[in-house]
């Protein structure tokens, strides 16, 4: 029972166990503002000096927990004087308990949002090699092992027989199976995704259903962030299915376009400008030199059309466009030359 027999103690008396629990409960609350706004402050200084992030992850992960055990505290000191209460209640003692469970629950939950890291500094500390795809991955996976493990001591802590829990997951297994069809496929396709590593985190990749860079990987879906700047949740299932273009994992970039020439344009000249731009290509920094095309292409009713094909160096998308600028630039600049010393030469003739 929670309720004390009050009738024992005098009026008088019963008021001032009150107004002693009152206090105590107020004096707690004060010390979790003090506690917020300097001790926490205090020890965030002292953590940020130590070597490594481990300390001051804890400090964060466990500052809103602490916050809060220090009102369970007041309310555990604070019942042993109210005069209504009774502070040995069976129940009241696994409320108590229970709270401080959740409580560092919830702290080690919020500390494992940093397990990335860990699992990071373990890539490089070590010869462990965890492929980034799997970082999310593992870390959401330690979440849902401390939920499972803080509730199932919660559960015990009430005597809740967890094994009969599992047994009735048992019987409603075949339903529930038939009713998680789609949860179930996008789980396959993630397990898919994970060990052919068509993709992972950073990549950019371009399908039937969406291109952009890969933000997030999950067992059931993945997250890419498009050009637009939009954030599109594909179902793994749906990835699994359908032809991937992993442009991240391009060796060189091609470059593929015409340039155009007057019609009367002689010979000679055509020969020249193509050995003009061929000679550009190869001396250019940014061009792969493996194969470089300038070739006469084709005529057209009133133009002569050289292509140009070639690959850049580089991948990344913002150097590529530079360089692309540059060859469209010089090639502009010889064809301008060449279109000059035509003119000249015209005028020579007349």
């Amino acid at each position: 029972m929670f309720w004390k027999n009050w009738e024992q103690y005098s009026y008088y008396e019963n008021v001032k166990l009150t107004v002693i629990a009152i206090v105590i409960f107020l004096l707690f609350i004060f010390l979790r503002k003090i506690f917020a706004k300097y001790v926490f402050a205090i020890l965030l200084r002292l953590t940020q000096k130590a070597p490594g992030e481990l300390f001051t992850s804890i400090v964060k992960a466990f500052e809103k927990p602490m916050q809060w055990l220090f009102i369970i505290i007041g309310i555990y000191i604070a019942a042993g004087y109210f005069p209504y209460f009774e502070k040995s209640s069976l129940l009241f003692l696994h409320l108590v308990r229970s709270s401080i469970i959740f409580l560092i629950g919830w702290g080690l939950f919020n500390l494992s949002s940093s397990t990335s890291l860990f699992f990071e500094k373990v890539n490089e500390k070590t010869n462990v090699n965890i492929d980034k795809i799997l970082i999310p991955i593992l870390s959401k996976a330690v979440r849902v092992i401390i939920v499972v493990i803080i509730v199932g001591i919660i559960a015990d802590e009430f005597n809740y027989n967890i094994n009969g829990f599992v047994a009735g997951l048992g019987l409603g297994g075949l339903a529930f199976a038939l009713a998680a069809q789609n949860v179930l496929t996008n789980l396959l396709g993630g397990v898919v995704i994970i060990t052919e590593k068509p993709f992972t985190i950073g990549d950019w990749i371009s399908t039937t259903v969406v291109e952009g860079t890969v933000e997030d990987i999950t067992f059931r879906s993945t997250k890419v962030r498009t050009f637009d700047q939009g954030l599109v949740t594909v179902p793994n299932s749906t990835l699994a299915n359908n032809p991937i273009t992993n442009w991240s994992k391009m060796g060189k970039r091609r470059v593929s376009f015409n340039v155009r020439l007057p019609h009367d344009t002689d010979v000679d000249k055509v020969q020249f400008v193509i050995g003009q731009i061929k000679e550009m290509l190869q001396n250019h920094p940014g061009v792969h030199h493996e194969k470089i095309y300038v070739i006469f292409d084709q005529f057209k009713e009133n133009d002569l059309d050289v292509k140009l094909d070639f690959f850049t160096k580089t991948t990344e998308w913002e150097e590529y466009l530079k360089v692309k600028e540059d060859i469209n630039l010089q090639t502009l600049n010889i064809l301008q030359i060449e279109e000059a010393k035509q003119q000249t030469e015209e005028s020579a003739g007349n």
